[in-house]
């Protein structure tokens, strides 16, 4: 009788908790100062015999400090809500691009802090690449295209997780990367890939079957969804400032250096059996900014094939921020914070139920942030020094270490494991930006991408009052922060 060949199994990952550690006794700094000023007004209360008046503004303290809302402390949304009443006192809160004014050359026509980009487009690829003084990074976008990862078979779908583990450590070993960001967006098939087809095979003899079927295809509207991918790697000239003066200097020394990273980027992907297009061109920039601000006119661009393909003109001409949620051109958008990743043991492809809801127009950011190993070595012993001071003093006051304490604790300890053994160690953030035509549409995709979120065993965050800067964030391929 011959053996049963065993199938395959994936191997499950878990992801690292994100820290609920503080300064002291899981306090954060404004936690601590805010229950100080408590404690100091109860001794002052206590010293002069007031104690009965003083306790209004003890328990003002103790609110901000330990009531939360929205998974935050009320004190920890005071920056947040004092930078937008600063910004809604100055009209920062709407954009209205001044289109009888140029724009000044080399500039991207973009709103809020993302105006000050600038674009070089390098001489050898032919490749745009985005500055930013202010943050001194130089950024270049890469267009990635791969199978479906959930067609794929385990064993194959095992070792392009491994391969894509390669591609992480590749960006944390070289040491001038700021940070790596990749972005999926989906959107409505525009049916150029079939126009396309047809003007290269099609049989175009002047028939009655010949012509309707051109007709067709020329009034074929969005018949599906397809999913768009792009890898953008950001180049820390602070980090690389040696390499850029032995390169030249200015501008065209920094993209020599990009060039480098570029390179080695392209053959990890390579690497991992991904499928890397050229270096986007101005053009090909300028159309995702265009269709990510006015998704309306995204399918007729990709069909005209020279228009809308300049970076001067590519922004939004109206932009309106509020509270919850974001209005440009013709859609509405709300970017949600994927504040947790799944605790429990997942496997690969967890994701799909978010990523692959139909009927909702989204873009999903991952945005990783390379660590160098001395960094993070110091950075794991701060930590492991502040869980045991921390523990030391639960025990000094009779507090029982809980078991979420615990197993942040551990996580540090598999982390220091990891870079011993010569792993990177990288921070991932997640978003996503759902955008829709009207408000009401709006709130019901993202009542579905949070279900499934919920689905996906993820948890995710509205980025209250942070809408402009998210977007930016998560729907342009900038390798922006929050």
């Amino acid at each position: 009788m011959a053996a049963a060949t065993r199938e395959p199994e994936l191997t499950p990952i878990k992801f690292s908790r994100l820290t609920r550690r503080g300064v002291l006794l899981g306090l954060s700094g404004p936690q601590l100062v805010m229950a100080s000023l408590a404690s100091g007004t109860l001794i002052i209360g206590l010293y002069i015999g007031a104690v009965v008046m003083t306790f209004p503004i003890i328990l003002f303290f103790v609110t901000l400090a330990f009531v939360g809302v929205g998974g935050r402390k009320l004190i920890e949304w005071a920056p947040i809500g004092a930078r937008w009443l600063w910004r809604s006192a100055g009209g920062q809160l709407l954009y209205r691009r001044r289109v009888a004014k140029p724009r000044p050359a080399g500039t991207l026509a973009l709103p809020g802090d993302a105006a000050r980009l600038r674009q070089w487009v390098d001489p050898e690829t032919n490749a745009v690449m985005v500055h930013d003084p202010h943050a001194a990074t130089l950024t270049a976008i890469v267009g990635v295209s791969h199978p479906a990862f959930v067609l794929l078979d385990p064993a194959e779908q095992e070792r392009r997780v491994v391969s894509w583990g390669r591609v992480l450590a590749t960006a944390c070993r070289s040491g001038r990367i700021a940070s790596v960001q990749v972005l999926e967006r989906t959107l409505p098939d525009s049916g150029k890939g079939l126009a396309d087809w047809w003007e290269q095979h099609g049989n175009r003899s002047g028939s009655w079957a010949s012509t309707t079927y051109g007709e067709l295809v020329d009034r074929a509207g969005p018949a599906g969804e397809r999913h768009a991918s792009t890898v953008s790697i950001s180049l820390d000239m602070k980090v690389a400032g040696r390499a850029i003066r032995a390169a030249g200097g200015g501008m065209r020394g920094a993209a020599a250096v990009l060039r480098q990273e570029m390179a080695t980027m392209l053959a990890a992907l390579r690497s991992a059996d991904l499928s890397p297009g050229e270096w986007l061109t101005p053009g090909d920039l300028a159309l995702i900014l265009r269709s990510a601000y006015d998704p309306a006119v995204a399918g007729a661009l990709e069909r005209q094939g020279d228009i809308g393909r300049d970076l001067a003109t590519a922004g939004p001409v109206a932009v309106t921020e509020s509270w919850g949620s974001l209005r440009s051109d013709s859609a509405h958008h709300c970017v949600l914070w994927i504040s947790e990743w799944p605790r429990s043991l997942v496997y690969p492809g967890f994701l799909a139920p978010l990523l692959l809801s139909s009927g909702i127009r989204r873009t999903f950011t991952l945005l990783y942030t390379p660590m160098r190993t001395d960094r993070a070595a110091r950075d794991i012993r701060k930590k492991k020094t502040e869980y045991i001071s921390d523990a030391a003093q639960r025990q000094k006051i009779g507090q029982i270490e809980d078991a979420q304490q615990t197993a942040e604790y551990q996580d540090v300890l598999q982390q220091e494991a990891d870079l011993t053994a010569g792993h990177g160690v990288l921070r991932a953030t997640g978003f996503v930006a759902v955008s829709a035509s009207d408000p009401d549409g709006l709130e019901r995709a993202v009542a579905a991408i949070e279900q499934a979120a919920i689905q996906a065993s993820c948890e995710t965050r509205r980025l209250w009052g942070q809408q402009a800067q998210g977007f930016a964030t998560s729907a342009l391929p900038l390798c922006r922060s929050v």
